[in-house]
């Protein structure tokens, strides 16, 4: 792009900036904090555009069967490269109390020799990750949060208990998507703005600015596969949708599934949406497949801000309470309507049908 048609536009720090402006008493941390986590995720760029030729493809210890994380997944080497890199280029400045990763079982404190700060970080270093040796889009999730007053009083190490806050305690929360182009979509709870890097410059440039989800769509993302786990309200909504023009919604629907939740948001996000990951009956041992604080909540508190609308399918994502770091859930997020409508087919009652041959699909009221 010349210079001329970029050169109005801001960089990521000038934005900050802009944005500090409006609370005179800021410290300055929290921006900082923010640049730190935009220059991590710059260096996940680079390392996931290089792919097989960076030597970091494929699992961690491959020869002996791959390490397996707190999720029960095995670790590629990009997950392990990318925690690292978040840890590294934070745990310094002294903004952080302390950290909490998809890929570490328990907190991460900050180190004695650096100081500490009022805020923890929260993320997933790589969502998307199983997709990496296929060449689809892939990403970095992460929330904001403020550290317990008790972290800051007593200058203690934090705990998990620290970490376990609603959604809507969040103060920022945004993803890095590395695809065509690497673009990073904040928000500081003032709506959300997506900014495109630019490689000439090494700067997050501002794109895309106060996106906005339209309130209704004709497209949805669920896993298929998993349709015979699906609870009733969610198969009712997907059979609806699949009924089309003549069904009861009226108008067809198309259906997109990425499986990285990354590209999914930032699609909704680009163009509206709904996506569905939601509880099932596949493995009655986890309520969900996605994790609340690091995945859902960021998410979720993305695309509210952007007037779209987040759920457990059942009630407001960033309504819950969480119980444990690693804590899974469902969720449903995208265009606010078609989310509001799951939510409606969850509260109304399920429908039976009577165990009886007269009133099956064929039978002697029907034609045959």
């Amino acid at each position: 792009m010349p210079l001329t048609n970029r050169s109005h536009r801001s960089t990521l720090t000038q934005f900050l900036i802009e944005e500090r402006r409006r609370f005179p008493g800021a410290s300055g941390d929290f921006n900082a904090l923010i640049l730190d986590v935009a220059i991590a995720c710059k260096a996940i760029a680079r390392a996931v555009a290089f792919g097989e030729l960076g030597g970091v493809m494929g699992n961690q210890a491959e020869g002996e069967g791959g390490v397996v994380n707190v999720q029960g997944e095995t670790q590629k080497k990009l997950d392990v490269l990318s925690n690292d890199v978040f840890i590294r280029r934070t745990e310094w400045a002294g903004n952080l109390a302390g950290m909490a990763s998809e890929e570490m079982a328990q907190p991460y404190q900050i180190p004695g020799q650096y100081p500490r700060g009022k805020y923890l970080l929260v993320f997933d270093p790589l969502d998307g990750s199983s997709n990496i040796d296929v060449n689809v889009s892939v990403g970095s999730i992460f929330s904001v949060l403020r550290a317990p007053q008790t972290v800051m009083e007593a200058g203690r190490d934090v705990t998990e208990a620290d970490f376990l806050q609603s959604g809507s305690k969040q103060v920022a929360a945004g993803y890095a998507l590395y695809g065509p182009t690497t673009m990073l979509l904040l928000t500081v709870g003032d709506g959300v703005n997506g900014f495109t890097l630019d490689p000439n410059l090494g700067e997050f440039m501002l794109t895309h600015p106060k996106i906005q989800i339209p309130p209704d769509t004709q497209e949805f993302a669920i896993n298929a596969s998993n349709s015979r786990f699906w609870e009733a309200p969610v198969k009712r909504y997907v059979d609806e949708c699949l009924a089309g023009k003549t069904g009861p919604r009226g108008k067809d629907f198309n259906t997109r599934w990425i499986a990285s939740m990354v590209a999914e948001a930032h699609r909704i996000l680009m163009r509206g949406g709904v996506f569905m990951y939601p509880r099932d009956t596949k493995d009655l041992t986890k309520p969900g497949r996605l994790r609340l604080l690091y995945e859902a909540n960021p998410v979720g508190m993305l695309i509210e801000q952007a007037g779209g609308r987040a759920s457990t399918g059942e009630k407001p994502m960033l309504s819950v309470q969480p119980t444990s770091l690693h804590q899974r859930i469902g969720l449903v997020f995208g265009s606010k309507n078609e989310v509001e409508r799951i939510e409606r087919y969850h509260a109304e009652p399920v429908k039976t049908e009577l165990d009886n041959p007269l009133f099956a699909e064929r039978s002697l009221f029907r034609n045959q």
